[in-house]
């Protein structure tokens, strides 16, 4: 077990560190990713087919906290399994 917290503390400390200001220029715009925020943790929506020029569902911006609006979405936050942890909001 302590190996296990070891190493789990090491990756977090690995995360690079995102303001919000910072994280606006991820929208998957100029060659950018598309990145979002989800309770404090950035994830890296890049790959997915649903985030389509840094939208998801005509609705939701990729580079913006999207925590209040994934707790109405009709998925859980079980979707955030497929997409890279990548970074913290600080």
């Amino acid at each position: 077990m302590r190996l296990y917290r070891v190493m789990k503390v090491t990756f977090l400390a690995e995360l690079r560190k995102f303001t919000i200001k910072g994280l606006e220029e991820y929208k998957w715009k100029n060659g950018k990713p598309a990145y979002i925020v989800y309770q404090g943790k950035v994830y890296d929506f890049s790959q997915s087919s649903l985030w389509g020029g840094g939208e998801h569902m005509g609705i939701h911006q990729a580079g913006n906290d999207l925590t209040e609006e994934l707790e109405l979405a009709p998925h859980g936050k079980e979707v955030l399994e497929r997409a890279k942890l990548i970074g913290m909001l600080v």
